[in-house]
């Protein structure tokens, strides 16, 4: 009997290397088969939204995958979004347009408010293919011609002779097929023929690497890789594609100062956007955003099998957002277990982390150790924050990956469930559906089928089950021990109003400064005094002092910082090959920059505005804050899990479903729908692995309508439910343990794995 051709989709790593010893394949076969896929599904899914929904002239982009992309000139009315357009009397609104890009004008792209396209049939997940003549600008087409060729055309950038010299993806795939056949070295070489993308930010010496920014550098493509993909190289990957990101990993935010947008977008929900690359869509609803976080094409396209596996970085939800709303797997390492910053572009580089993602546990977990250096360590001269002990790091992470799933395989085990992640507030209709049905995924498969004994902590807005043990400290009993002495800070925060968020706290003390020129405080207790009482459970803790609200913080000054430090470095590299790159700080990159949007570029000159480094000016703590409550929450886990006995902790990534691309944020997660409580993770610095947990078929998407002055367009809940198609849209869960004890969480997630088999794979997108 003939055996069957091999097939990409949903394909495993060992399966793949059992392919390709078995004769069933080749390397180059493989990296075709995802050349064809990108090809088909690798495209623009987005709509201009225009002021009157009129017909603009289709027109033609970069080339991918070695076809040109096709944007669509079908328009949508911006009345259809904004209910009383003609009342509207804010700062103008910035309708969607085509317009030639900063970094190649002859090639257009999408700017300002767009709309994903229903069932779309395309992605736009990887923004550059490693394919001779379209894997960068400055060599683009002919000027990057394979040296058996000849001479390079005429007007070629000198670097293009040192650049065309490397292999693409396909040549390289045959050279590996060439030297190795059949019987590669699994041994050393772990990742053979592992098709892999990565977030734009990390760098890759044979692809344009600009952090999604469309930015005019001279020479597009780094000297050298980032540590990250060097060791992947090495040990046999295919370094196929960079993933559309949200440019500079999240636009950084607006630092503030003088400048203003001339034109605002009322939202940015679903533009995990770049300006050069464009938008992606969701695997399961191309309307959808495909993320609540940056690395939106990497979870994009590990979710649609347009490669095995990719990497991308976290700042805040930046990873876990991206596998969640595309139901992948992925282990994001605790910071500094894997490096980032050396050799990549950060927003936040006290938070910046890598995470791998990948279609199953077992695959992330083999790439997590084939990334370290050929020492067995993890230690990046680049990136200062790999100054670990190496005791951190695990001899293996794969060993602990591949736990049964058989009922009763985690008998013995005591998880915490933090119900902090699902909690319902009265009315809120937007998370019930998520809420609802992962409470009842925890108990009926954690604790029904894999026999873990399961404790939950304790809210105000969750009525407890009555089946499970309590946790006794829960964590908000464990933040009143702790805030007084890690973070008191906190208890002096003020609200939107201006007025004190804890407002027993500031009934209780005498009248103190809360920040410079604002005094609180009606009661006769010294704050300190106050904070010994709280600590000691001799006063109450404030009602709403719990892990949301603790997750705050003020923008730092870091991005200031690590811009021009990765431009120089970048420079300094090609310097030492004998090229020169002129863009090397803050204000050459914004002079030489288009954004999808006004704010992003206001933003950008109120960032080249900062000089000064340090955190406390105006009272804003930025930097120092980070550090508090890293300690914090680090303190605040151990403590619950110490004392209450537990191996690991459960919770749900996200109570909302993606929200529509241009549409409305949820009007109760802050102007992001990220919920703060979704970021405990990446603020302190925690190894997580999140888990595909199944659909939901119900979504209720927030609308925009009119402020009564008419001046803005702010979000309202739904008064309907959308339907949903099935499988419908992902949610996930998300474990963690103590530091070091990742072989705890990676046997715990991988049995709920194998148990549960949630992941189903997203029916537009199947087999070619």
């Amino acid at each position: 009997m003939t055996a069957q051709p091999f097939r990409v989709e949903e394909a495993t790593i060992e399966q793949l290397h059992q392919a390709i010893r078995a004769g069933r394949t080749t390397v180059v076969e493989v990296v075709q088969q995802y050349l064809d896929r990108a090809r088909a599904y690798n495209g623009v899914s987005s709509l201009l939204v225009t002021e009157d929904g009129a017909t603009v002239p289709a027109v033609t982009g970069t080339v991918r995958a070695g076809a040109p992309l096709q944007f669509p000139g079908e328009t949508v009315a911006a009345s259809t979004i904004f209910p009383d357009l003609d009342k509207y009397q804010g700062k103008p609104l910035e309708f969607g347009r085509m317009e030639a890009t900063a970094s190649d004008p002859s090639v257009p792209q999408q700017y300002g408010m767009i709309v994903g396209k229903p069932d779309a049939g395309h992605l736009n997940a990887l923004g550059t293919l490693n394919i001779r003549g379209e894997r960068s600008v400055t060599c683009k087409g002919e000027f990057d011609r394979h040296p058996s060729l000849g001479a390079l055309p005429p007007g070629a950038p000198p670097v293009c002779e040192h650049f065309r010299r490397l292999p693409d993806a396909l040549e390289r795939a045959a050279e590996l097929d060439g030297q190795y056949g059949n019987n590669p070295p699994l041994d050393e070489m772990p990742m053979y023929g592992v098709v892999f993308s990565f977030k734009d930010p990390f760098d890759t010496k044979d692809m344009r690497t600009t952090g999604g920014g469309d930015a005019a550098y001279d020479i597009d493509v780094p000297a050298r890789d980032h540590l990250l993909v060097e060791n992947l190289r090495n040990k046999g990957a295919i370094i196929f594609a960079k993933a559309i990101c949200t440019e500079y990993n999240g636009r950084a935010g607006n630092p503030g100062g003088a400048h203003e947008p001339d034109k605002i977008l009322p939202s940015t929900l679903g533009y995990q956007r770049s300006s050069w690359g464009g938008n992606p869509s969701n695997v399961y609803d191309t309307t959808r955003a495909a993320s609540l976080g940056s690395s939106s094409g990497s979870g994009v396209s590990v979710g649609a099998n347009l490669c095995m596996a990719s990497l991308g970085e976290e700042t805040r939800a930046s990873t876990r957002g991206p596998a969640n709303h595309n139901s992948c797997a992925l282990i994001l390492p605790h910071k500094a277990a894997i490096g980032f910053i050396g050799g990549a572009i950060g927003a936040d580089i006290f938070c910046d982390r890598t995470g791998i993602l990948a279609r199953n546990i077992g695959d992330c977990a083999k790439i997590l150790d084939a990334l370290k250096n050929p020492d067995g360590g993890t230690y990046d001269p680049r990136d200062v924050f790999t100054t670990v002990p190496r005791a951190s790091i695990l001899p293996s992470y794969a060993e602990h990956a591949f736990a049964s799933g058989a009922k009763g395989a985690l008998k013995g085990m005591r998880i915490g469930v933090i119900r902090e992640s699902m909690l319902m507030r009265p009315g809120e209709k937007a998370v019930e559906p998520i809420c609802t049905a992962v409470a009842a995924e925890i108990k009926s498969m954690l604790g029904g089928h894999l026999g873990a004994t399961l404790v939950e902590s304790g809210h105000a807005l969750w009525e407890r089950d009555r089946d499970l043990e309590q946790m006794s400290p829960d964590f908000n009993a464990g933040l009143a021990r702790l805030v007084p002495l890690f973070m008191p800070d906190i208890l002096f925060r003020l609200g939107a109003d201006g007025t004190p968020l804890f407002k027993e706290f500031a009934a209780a003390i005498t009248p103190t400064e809360f920040a410079p020129g604002k005094v609180f405080g009606s009661g006769t207790m010294a704050p300190i005094d106050y904070m010994v009482e709280l600590s000691e459970g001799r006063i109450a803790p404030p009602a709403n002092l719990d892990i949301a609200i603790v997750q705050q913080q003020e923008l730092a000054n870091t991005f200031r910082y690590q811009i021009p430090q990765y431009l120089t470095r970048r420079a300094a590299d090609w310097a030492a090959h004998g090229f020169t790159e002129t863009l090397t700080d803050f204000a050459g990159l914004n002079r030489r920059s288009k954004f999808w949007g006004d704010d992003g570029r206001a933003g950008f000159d109120n960032w080249a505005d900062i000089t000064d480094p340090r955190n406390r000016l105006g009272g804003r703590q930025g930097l120092d804050e980070r550090v508090m409550l890293r300690e914090l929450l680090r303190r605040l886990d151990m403590l619950v899990m110490l004392e209450n006995k537990l191996d690991a902790l459960v919770r749900l990534h996200t109570p909302l479903p993606p929200g529509k691309i241009g549409g409305a944020h949820d009007p109760l997660a802050g102007g992001s729908n990220i919920r703060t409580e979704s970021m405990y993770g990446p603020n302190a610095g925690l190894t997580e692995v999140l888990i595909p947990a199944g659909y939901v078929t119900e979504a209720w998407d927030p609308v925009f309508k009119l402020s009564a002055d008419g001046k803005r367009y702010v979000p309202a809940p739904a008064e309907t439910p959308t339907r949903l198609a099935a499988p419908g849209l992902p949610f996930s869960l998300v474990f963690r343990a103590e530091p070091g004890r990742e072989d705890v969480i990676l046997r715990i997630a991988s049995a709920y794995e194998a148990a549960s088999k949630r992941r189903v794979p997203p029916p537009q997108f199947g087999p070619l």
